[in-house]
């Protein structure tokens, strides 16, 4: 039940880390895939070339997902390619942490800009474009799948980083709010919630001295996630194996969100 056989699939943000793993779990599961970039160009031909290796399909097109004008041109790049679009993963996202009083409006605005803003103009035009292509049964029990690449912090305040904490507490209500809405046409809206995940983002972190033991403690099942993992979990929710699965937050952090540090009586 894991095929995604002759279904089309988008991941924003894949040139590297998550959104790379994620393109090449959708291209194993048969899956061709629209490989959307920002800045570079060469991590995105990577993965293309990745999922050629594999006998698959895909396509690098380049856009700002907090771009209006740049999502419609990203979807019509990618249905001219591929087709009919079965399958969206908003991955795209970023942060510029600072201290509440050093953080500028410029790095607020960006954060939101890309992580919620991105993710609504990005998750509105999946909608759309599933409702214009219709039903195929023959490949897939739902109308769409919409995937949002959330993070624990929207569950878990992260001081040092409100930007990136709101952007994803809003980015879970409005997966929510939009699996409210359009469940009964058959679309289903879900999101993967990443904890720590070995990525360029965090390399410097884990390269400091303690700086994996630190990252470890906050883990009860004492390993560092790879992108593998949010790109396996990302290729169930988009296949019929999770047909019955709507509106949630799948939450993939070795236990992050279980509070370690209360696990000796806090």
């Amino acid at each position: 039940m894991l095929s995604l056989k002759g279904q089309s699939a988008l991941v924003t943000g894949a040139s590297s880390g998550i959104g790379r793993a994620v393109a090449v779990a959708l291209a194993e599961a048969g899956a061709d895939v629209a490989v959307n970039y920002h800045g570079s160009r060469e991590g995105a031909e990577r993965t293309v070339e990745m999922i050629h290796a594999l006998g698959g399909t895909a396509v690098a097109i380049r856009a700002d997902v907090a771009s209006e004008s740049d999502v419609k041109a990203l979807y019509d790049t990618a249905e001219q390619a591929l087709g009919p679009l079965d399958i969206v993963v908003s991955n795209a996202g970023r942060q510029k942490d600072a201290a509440i009083g050093d953080m500028s409006l410029d790095a607020w605005n960006a954060v939101l800009s890309t992580n919620l803003t991105g993710a609504f103009l990005v998750g509105r035009e999946a909608i759309l474009r599933f409702r214009r292509k219709g039903m195929r049964p023959e490949v897939s029990r739902a109308l769409g799948k919409l995937i949002f690449n959330s993070s624990v912090h929207e569950r878990i305040p992260w001081a040092f980083r409100v930007n990136y904490a709101a952007s994803k507490g809003g980015l879970k209500l409005l997966m929510e709010s939009l699996a409210q809405e359009v469940s009964e046409e058959r679309i289903r809206v879900n999101s993967v919630a990443p904890g720590a995940i070995a990525t360029e983002i965090n390399r410097a972190e884990r390269e400091k001295d303690d700086g994996e033991k630190a990252m470890l403690a906050l883990i009860p099942y004492k390993r560092i996630g790879d992108p593998e993992d949010i790109g396996r979990a990302s290729a169930w929710l988009a296949s019929d194996a999770s047909d019955y699965v709507v509106g949630q937050t799948l939450f993939i952090d070795g236990g992050m969100t279980l509070y370690p540090e209360f696990r000796g009586g806090g």
